[in-house]
């Protein structure tokens, strides 16, 4: 079956005790929307609805699965519930709250907290190239602390990236969309067809990702601080592998953001898992040291410093 769009669930539809408000987002894996509980609360309800094994159509209800496709969507259809299953243990203001989750219309339903805010990705494509030092290390060393849960409960997010760090009105970011959290660090695990986004996925996404582990999300991580100051996403790690112009953060932002952090960027994006932050901790650790961005002083005068060591260079024969 290739790839197809499937209809959303209408507004106004009654799901369990739940009822559909509009679409949210649609994706290759799922649809999520906006709902109210019986209460009246506004709640986002995750459906499980892979366009490549399934097809609703429109007025229809329950998705049509071909015989061929109905051992996959079974089987990712059992992960994705007992994904649910692991994260309503999860209870951390800086993880996605799960509070609900059921079978029905012959697939699963994920019910989390709705949150008011954007991601941030949108907060990156609004603010190009100008995002603070202190914006960055505040953001991502309370997504450690999310992280940290996650790994500590023997689960990996396996798609980490600004579109799935979301930020609430007040700026504390959440750990959203665990639709790749289907590894866990249990080497009997089966796994599903991977799913990563290229630029923020690990080396190890690639190939037959034995090598998966917490240190894969803390590439993500670093990547996703990386475009934060560029704006843009790097270079993925596939290409990296066959010829890697990724140019380090030391060297593309030196003099304007604190030595420190670049380092610290760089130690998450190198190529070899063995030589990155092992884990969350070690990462958050590294982010909680030299806060401060080199004053305005410091930066001309590292400038200067490099411009005589230039002429020094040039002047010798």
């Amino acid at each position: 079956m290739g790839q197809q769009a499937n209809t959303a669930l209408p507004s106004g539809f009654q799901l369990e005790e739940y009822t559909i408000d509009r679409q949210l987002s649609l994706g290759g894996f799922s649809i999520v929307y906006l709902a109210r509980d019986a209460e009246g609360k506004e709640v986002a309800i995750k459906e499980y609805l892979p366009n490549s094994l399934a097809l609703r159509s429109n007025g229809d209800i329950r998705p049509v699965i071909t015989p061929e496709h109905q051992g996959a969507f079974r089987y990712g259809m059992k992960c994705f519930f007992e994904e649910g299953r692991a994260l309503a243990k999860l209870v951390h203001p800086n993880v996605i709250r799960v509070t609900n989750f059921f079978r029905a219309n012959d697939t699963v339903y994920m019910v989390m907290e709705y949150e008011q805010g954007r991601t941030l990705q949108e907060f990156i494509q609004t603010h190009l190239g100008h995002i603070s030092e202190r914006f960055i290390r505040g953001v991502f060393i309370r997504i450690l602390n999310g992280l940290r849960v996650v790994h500590t409960n023997k689960l990996l997010h396996l798609d980490l990236k600004p579109s799935n760090i979301y930020l609430r009105t007040d700026n504390t970011p959440v750990l959203i969309d665990f639709g790749a959290a289907r590894q866990t660090l249990s080497s009997d695990t089966p796994m599903l067809k991977p799913m990563y986004t290229p630029g923020f996925a690990s080396p190890e996404h690639y190939g037959d990702r034995k090598n998966l582990g917490p240190w894969s999300d803390i590439y993500s991580i670093g990547a996703s601080m990386y475009a934060c100051l560029a704006g843009v996403t790097p270079q993925p790690a596939d290409e990296r592998l066959q010829r890697d112009q990724l140019i380090p953060a030391m060297v593309r932002w030196e003099g304007q953001v604190s030595d420190q952090l670049l380092e610290t960027i760089d130690w998450c994006l190198n190529l070899n898992h063995m030589y990155r932050p092992q884990s969350a901790f070690a990462l958050q650790k590294a982010l909680m040291e030299n806060g401060d961005p080199p004053p305005e002083k410091q930066v001309s005068e590292s400038w200067l410093g490099q411009l005589v060591d230039k002429l020094k260079n040039h002047a010798k024969p």
